[in-house]
């Protein structure tokens, strides 16, 4: 052990005549351990809401769109058989998505007609598996009403349930002996999708794809092809060079685009906590700052003598830092233990339950070891800081001085 490790112990160890400081010592563990703790667990509900919004979002979107200028993607197949080439590509679907007025007897309302193929690979709806997928939007023959799967809200807002009918106005017109009239169809409500997320539940609806196409009037095109990848975060790369392979004429977004602004909330609200709840750390090392202040002026003697017997004024410094960063050291484990142990209890028992509100019915914890290592890597270095200040004036000490008035 090393003679400034032996002191800073011993100097913690011992009893001392204003207790006082030993209780600031104390409370300074403490509130680093408090800091840290809330900063954990803060920090994992935040991860948590965004991979809960990025499941919700991904349940709905494809991770990356190719469309066609001038009217969408004539060769629907040939597009698909070059991207699938792509060796990142899990799947591919093509869709057909326009704008439409759908009419039932208890009210009329906008929406975005989304026209998908249920066999297709990787079609997904968030709460709807895939057998219940082709169940309600299965292929019906002439003469029957075809299916629709509605956003909660949206069917809550046309007051219909499941079986009720439907009218989608199409805004392409037909030529009848009155004139033109916009294209008219009757769906059978066939079932409901709850993403949590407004924006899709109160305004989007699903059909087949080739129902879509001729309500559209889309032909043989179809509005673009939906990609699917193993790895999320690679939608960005991989989409600008689906690009460039097709060349002029097309088009393509990732997911991280088109969700741009509520993830870049998400982050700027982390980092905002992050900054916020360091405010905890910060005034617990304040207080290893003024405990190590007041043990300066309670060892004014004993470093004095220190020095006289040939201590230099640097060993003094590495006493007192490393007095304080014991107490920081031992703040920090107990924070993380304690902020740890609470978010693996929150994961496994979701006791805290949220408003309706809130598009999650449990508080959404994400535990990630990189911020737990932030964390522990910034509390330290909080409490490091807190610590130089009274070093460097224990080593200024004269100790002349300090033996005759110590």
């Amino acid at each position: 052990m090393s003679l400034e490790l032996f002191i800073a112990g011993r100097y913690l160890r011992a009893r001392r005549k204003q207790g006082f400081i030993s209780l600031t010592g104390i409370l300074s563990v403490f509130g680093v351990a408090l800091g840290v703790m809330a900063l954990v667990v803060v920090i994992a509900v935040m991860s948590g809401a965004e991979r809960d919004f990025r499941k919700r979002i991904l349940g709905l979107e494809p991770h990356i769109l190719l469309m066609g200028q001038g009217g969408g993607v004539s060769n629907a197949h040939e597009a698909q058989e070059r991207i699938r080439a792509f060796p990142e590509v899990a799947g591919t679907a093509p869709f057909v998505y326009g704008k439409v007025v759908l009419r039932a007897s208890g009210g009329i309302g906008g929406a975005f007609l989304r026209g998908i193929d249920p066999e297709a690979q990787r079609v997904a709806i968030e709460g709807i598996d895939r057998e219940s997928l082709l169940e309600q939007l299965k292929e019906t023959k002439p003469g029957h009403t075809p299916g629709i799967i509605l956003g909660r809200t949206l069917a809550a807002e046309l007051k219909v349930a499941i079986g009720d009918t439907v009218q989608i106005m199409s805004p392409e017109f037909m030529l009848s002996p009155v004139g033109m009239l916009p294209k008219v169809r009757r769906f059978q409500v066939t079932g409901f999708f709850s993403s949590g997320l407004f924006e899709y539940d109160g305004a989007l609806a699903y059909i087949r794809m080739d129902e879509a196409s001729r309500l559209l009037g889309m032909g043989e095109k179809v509005t673009g092809i939906g990609v699917w990848i193993d790895d999320v975060y690679a939608a960005e790369e991989l989409g600008k060079r689906i690009q460039e392979a097709f060349g002029w004429g097309y088009w393509t977004r990732n997911w991280m685009e088109m969700n741009k602004s509520l993830f870049s909330a998400l982050k700027l609200e982390k980092t905002a906590m992050f900054i916020i709840l360091t405010l905890i750390i910060l005034v617990a090392a304040f207080n290893i700052a003024s405990s190590l202040i007041m043990m300066v002026m309670e060892k004014t003697r004993d470093i004095s003598i220190l020095m006289a017997m040939g201590a230099s004024r640097a060993l003094i410094r590495k006493i007192f830092v490393i007095q304080g960063m014991i107490i920081g050291i031992l703040g920090t484990f107990f924070g993380i233990v304690s902020g740890v142990a609470l978010c693996l209890f929150l994961e496994r028992y979701p006791i805290i339950r949220l408003p309706e509100a809130y598009p999650f019915t449990t508080l959404p914890v994400l535990l990630e070891w990189s911020d737990v290592t932030v964390i522990g890597i910034s509390s330290l270095l909080i409490c490091f800081l807190s610590t130089l200040y009274p070093a460097m004036q224990a080593s200024r000490l004269d100790p002349v001085e300090g033996i005759r008035y110590g």
